[in-house]
């Protein structure tokens, strides 16, 4: 189990090294290009919405064609949006890049979760998924790190240099490392009819739109915090691209280190029992933060401390709802994975589109986004968690 973690890890570091390592550079690129914050700030809108949308494709494909095809043509395809990415004369051209980069980097959000359902269940899943995570968390304690020096010795426009070739890594991983998981005998051709029953499936099934929709507002809690803090933390709290980075890593450790809890705590009280009480601290960590700002203690040190704990709630639930919410359509990992993946980054584009109006480089628009999520994911935890008490009430005989 260690060594398919790690590669499945390093693999789906990718996508998140794509987001993260030039966090740092939003101030610098806006000054260079010569753009507003709310332009620059389309490029991270732009990624995400391809990097949503683009599962759909994926997802499906897999299931019909096997876990690795899919993975060359995806990093194929970022490969050529990194390098984009970094001969951009314009905001819009970096956008418009962002969004290739995107469409590429969606495989390794699916291909990933469709391969440990290949293989795993249950706890098993949580633990592989924690193990998986516990490699993705280089990204966002290192990338923006390496994305500040990067920029101190050539300018941000390298760090897409240095996408291009982890991306080639990857390509080199995928080929020599990682085995096919997915039987010929249980693939499912891909056609139009499928696609539109198995997409039926999911998008009527309550308890897999209620545990995606949960992970969802918690990733889209993420996505605010991503498209603001650097804008945040150097203009209003005056930390240097470097400072931002360490910053941003002790809220990542928070996430990160929790998630690696969620297997063993699951099989101790429950996966429901976890993610209930998980999704409450997010909102009451949340909700306090925002009371605290709008009462005027407004601190850096208060910051970080309070998005440390509430990313720590969330280090236990998204993990486990991904797993949860594919565990009853293991026969269609590959579209179930992708259609959650989609609605996950649609929801946190929606938030940082709907928060951008509000955005004036304080820190009060991203914590009131960030609470409208932990409250949202907490409402709808509970009631998609009510919905599965009441389906296993009446599933079990009468006596």
């Amino acid at each position: 189990m260690l060594r398919i973690a790690i590669v499945l890890g390093l693999l789906a570091s990718v996508g998140p090294f794509a987001i993260d390592m030039y966090l740092p550079a939003l101030p610098a690129i806006a000054e260079d290009l010569g753009s507003s914050v709310a332009a620059t700030q389309t490029t991270l809108t732009a990624f995400f919405i391809a990097f949503g949308v683009s599962q759909l494709v994926y997802g499906p494909w897999s299931d019909q064609s096997g876990r690795r095809p899919p993975l060359y043509v995806g990093l194929a395809i970022f490969i050529a949006g990194s390098i984009g990415c970094m001969v951009s004369p314009s905001v819009e051209w970096l956008a418009a890049s962002r969004f290739l980069q995107g469409i590429g980097g969606a495989v390794v959000m699916v291909i990933p979760r469709a391969i440990i359902r290949d293989l795993h269940t249950g706890n098993e899943a949580t633990r592989l998924m924690a193990m998986i995570m516990l490699v993705i968390s280089v990204s966002p304690m290192l990338a923006p790190l390496a994305g500040s020096l990067l920029i101190l010795v050539s300018g941000w426009r390298i760090i897409f240099l240095v996408l291009a070739c982890a991306a080639v890594i990857s390509l080199f991983m995928t080929r020599f490392m990682l085995e096919e998981t997915l039987a010929p005998e249980h693939r499912v051709p891909f056609n139009v009819r499928s696609l539109l029953n198995g997409s039926r499936t999911l998008l009527t099934d309550g308890t897999f739109m209620g545990l995606t929709f949960v992970g969802g507002f918690g990733m889209a809690s993420f996505f605010v915090f991503i498209a603001s803090a650097s804008f945040v933390y150097t203009g209003q709290f005056g930390l240097t691209p470097l400072g931002f980075s360490l910053a941003f890593a002790i809220n990542a450790i928070g996430f990160f280190s929790a998630s690696q809890l969620a297997a063993p705590l699951g099989a101790r009280i429950g996966m429901a029992r976890m993610v209930t009480l998980a999704t409450a601290g997010f909102a009451a960590f949340t909700v306090i933060l925002l009371a605290l700002v709008l009462l005027g203690y407004v601190s850096l040190i208060l910051l970080v401390a309070m998005l440390f704990l509430a990313n720590a709630c969330l280090g236990l639930v998204i993990p486990t709802t991904m797993v949860m919410a594919l565990d009853e359509h293991g026969d269609i990992a590959g579209l179930a994975s992708s259609l959650g993946g989609t609605l996950q980054m649609l929801a946190g584009g929606i938030m940082i589109t709907a928060a951008a109006p509000f955005f004036d480089g304080t820190v009060l628009p991203m914590v009131t986004a960030i609470a409208i999520c932990g409250v949202a994911a907490f409402i709808v935890s509970r009631l998609v968690l009510a919905r599965m008490d009441r389906q296993r009430a009446g599933a079990q005989p009468t006596v």
